[in-house]
């Protein structure tokens, strides 16, 4: 009988490793395809794990809390009946595969085989230049030739084309657009280490200091802040707007809200469907850069960051926001962050913005210059909500009166969004808002 390794699988970008919460089977259980085996939480993702097999599980090599190294085999599994490969592998996600493995499913074997006919071989060694078998089989299908393929820039592990970027890439062909080769110029994250490097005097400490190692969304965070910084041209521009008919509409619904949705009503469902709006009518700021194109998205997705213990930030995505009324957004941002905050987000769920939002007056600060989440060209920044005397027009004349007001900041990429551009849409979010009605 043959034997199949399940190994701990990669659930994320960038994510090294992955605990073991809990296991829903035993030694001697016979399971089949698709059966899940056990629970993995990783610092961005908990996720149930399925077994690609049936057979019987004769071996368990770690225990529940236990924290396994991405590709580690963490099972055995007896396969039922006799099959034709000698070798094991273990659970591979599409865009996370482990290169090394040196044998797939029969299945994957069999289109792999049959793609290498039609498609040169690539070097193996070589791990960028490592495709999962889901990318070779929508590459030939579009008879995208091995030089193409090693030219798309992927986004995937260590640069490597995921499902999503061949999928683009063969969109954009198919409207004829020529797609940008990759640039030689080192990345960020490469600056970076050359950075450090360079770096020779030791920092000066004290005994009393204490030396902490960041946990893995802080150092995640850490390296796309800095490429972001160094791939777009940060500007930002803010406006202060008057939102007190938006203010005394939450007041006047948030009670009925409750009741019927069995939520709070907080601002954020108002401020993400003018958003959505002000997308729809710029939609030049719902886009990314790739080389010297830029590519205007079809669908507006927002993501909303949302603060973790730890005061770890993360920014799961509300898809075709502009198709959701004030109820549903309330719905979909409630859910999200709930499910951020207990490590419940699917990796779908974090994937796909074209454009985030995140909010400063949750802590009570008045505005903020937020840095864009890449690969997008624009982000949000939501000020405190402060009573504040202002002088406001009647038929009577100028009067003083105490309004509800808040700033609204625009982190932009200069490449491809002037400020023109920027203070239109973002004076257009204030001028949803001020003018607030349902």
């Amino acid at each position: 009988m043959s034997r199949f390794e399940i190994k701990m699988p990669k659930l994320a970008e960038s994510i090294t490793e992955g605990k073991i919460t809990s296991w829903s089977v035993q030694v001697g259980d016979v399971i089949n395809e698709d059966d899940i085996l056990f629970e993995v939480e990783t610092a961005k993702v908990s996720s149930e794990i399925p077994s690609p097999v049936a057979g019987k599980v004769i071996e368990i090599l770690y225990k529940e809390g236990d924290t396994v190294p991405i590709g580690t085999v963490v099972a055995i599994i007896e396969l039922d009946g006799e099959t034709s490969g000698e070798g094991t592998s273990g659970i591979t996600e599409e865009k996370e595969a482990i290169p090394s493995a040196e044998v797939v499913v029969q299945k994957e074997q069999d289109l792999t085989t049959s793609l290498d006919e039609q498609t040169p071989k690539l070097v193996k060694e070589d791990e960028e230049k490592w495709f999962s078998p889901i990318v070779l089989q929508l590459a030939k299908g579009a008879s995208i030739t091995s030089d193409e393929l090693n030219s798309i820039e992927g986004t995937g592990y260590k640069g490597r084309v995921s499902k999503t970027d061949i999928t683009n890439y063969i969109s954009r062909k198919e409207k004829g657009i020529r797609p940008q080769p990759i640039s030689s110029a080192p990345t960020a994250k490469e600056e970076v280490q050359k950075t450090e490097k360079a770096i020779t005097t030791p920092l000066p400490q004290s005994a009393e200091d204490t030396i902490l190692s960041m946990d893995t969304i802080r150092s995640i965070t850490a390296e796309r802040m800095v490429e972001s910084v160094q791939t777009s041209a940060h500007v930002t521009t803010i406006v202060e707007i008057d939102v007190t008919k938006l203010v005394k509409w939450r007041t006047k619904n948030k009670d009925s809200f409750m009741t019927r949705e069995g939520i709070p009503l907080t601002y954020m469902p108002a401020i993400v469907e003018a958003t959505a709006k002000a997308l729809v009518e710029f939609p030049e700021v719902n886009a990314s850069v790739n080389g010297k194109q830029i590519i205007r998205k079809k669908d507006i997705n927002i993501g909303i960051a949302v603060a973790l213990d730890g005061w770890n930030l993360i920014v799961p995505v509300i898809r075709n926001a502009d198709r959701l009324n004030i109820s549903g957004l309330a719905q979909a941002i409630h859910s999200l962050a709930d499910k951020a905050r207990t490590k419940k987000l699917k990796l779908d769920e974090m994937q796909g913005g074209t454009f985030t939002i995140t909010n400063f007056g949750s802590f009570k600060n008045i505005m903020g210059t937020p840095i864009i989440n890449q690969p997008e060209v624009a982000i949000l920044g939501v000020g405190y909500i402060e009573k504040k005397p202002a002088v406001i027009s009647t038929e009577d004349g100028d009067v003083i009166a105490i309004r509800h007001k808040m700033y609204l900041s625009l982190s932009y990429d200069h490449r491809i969004i002037d400020g023109a551009l920027g203070g239109a849409f973002v004076r257009r979010i204030g001028d949803l808002l001020e003018n607030w009605q349902i």
